[in-house]
């Protein structure tokens, strides 16, 4: 005979799902006779019928993931998240905005030849930030041509 109603009335009043619910083999025939909930809660407290305790996560790939980190293992390029811009590239970007600025200055005659070349190569050496310290720089010196 099924178990399902009985199975059903135990999980509903011990608030779980039918699954966790463990009825002892040995007392099948006593279990399949109960079929009000005074006789399946009679059956609870007798330990016929029993809540399954929940399965939790094991923690062990975990420790070894971390024992594996805490010895440098898994930290390579492939394993980061996030934006990170070599030192190279953020070089890049901030030159070639500079050299750009520079060249608009020149094209619109705003500073002299001379001075375009000399903060040309202070851009290469490294000497400005982004192309408002260029600005700040080019204001402080006076490099601007008078019209």
């Amino acid at each position: 005979m099924s178990l399902r109603s009985q199975r059903r009335l135990a999980a509903k009043m011990l608030k779980v799902g039918v699954n966790r619910i463990w009825i002892d083999p040995e007392q099948i025939e006593k279990v399949e006779s109960a079929i009000t909930r005074n006789e399946i809660r009679k059956l609870l407290h007798e330990g016929a019928i029993r809540k399954v305790p929940e399965t939790g996560i094991s923690k062990g790939r975990k420790r070894i993931l971390r024992m594996k980190r805490s010895r440098g293992k898994r930290r390579g390029p492939g394993s980061r998240k996030g934006l990170t811009i070599s030192k190279k590239q953020a070089w890049i970007g901030r030159i070639r905005v500079v050299r750009e600025r520079l060249r608009e200055l020149r094209d619109r005659r705003m500073i002299a030849k001379p001075a375009y070349r000399k903060l040309l190569l202070m851009a290469k050496g490294g000497a400005f930030r982004s192309s408002s310290h260029l600005n700040e720089y080019i204001d402080a010196h006076k490099l601007v041509k008078r019209r």
